[in-house]
């Protein structure tokens, strides 16, 4: 479902930047006036702008919400382990040796030592 709206969000994005490209900044408007061919376009002489506009305010609503909606998915998973993390789960745990210590060393040594105080 997620990726789903990652590629709404794609083709959206990728239709308002072309949709702001294609609209004319406001310094067209003078040249428009005096009949620039405006009239010979598809949508009549204002019939463009509106249709631009128009278009480009529900692409950018629709951007809006499956931007919003990416965030709740976003919120919505739990934290991914490592790499690291993942291969140690596989693996069972290692058992811990026992190391037997060198002969003449440990409390088997010598049960008649005393263990020394320790200073107040």
């Amino acid at each position: 479902m997620q990726t789903i709206f990652v590629v709404i969000h794609l083709f959206v994005s990728l239709g308002l930047v072309g949709l702001i490209l294609i609209q004319h900044g406001k310094g067209a408007d003078a040249g428009a006036a005096f009949g620039s061919g405006a009239s010979a376009t598809v949508f009549g002489a204002q019939g463009s702008a509106n249709f631009l506009s128009r278009t480009t305010a529900v692409l950018a609503a629709v951007f809006f919400l499956t931007s919003l909606t990416l965030g709740w998915f976003a919120m919505q998973t739990t934290e991914q382990k490592g790499v690291m993390e993942q291969i140690q789960s596989t693996q069972p745990a290692p058992r811990p040796q026992e190391v037997p210590l060198p002969s003449g060393a440990g409390p088997e040594a010598d049960p008649t030592a005393e263990v020394p105080a320790i200073p107040e």
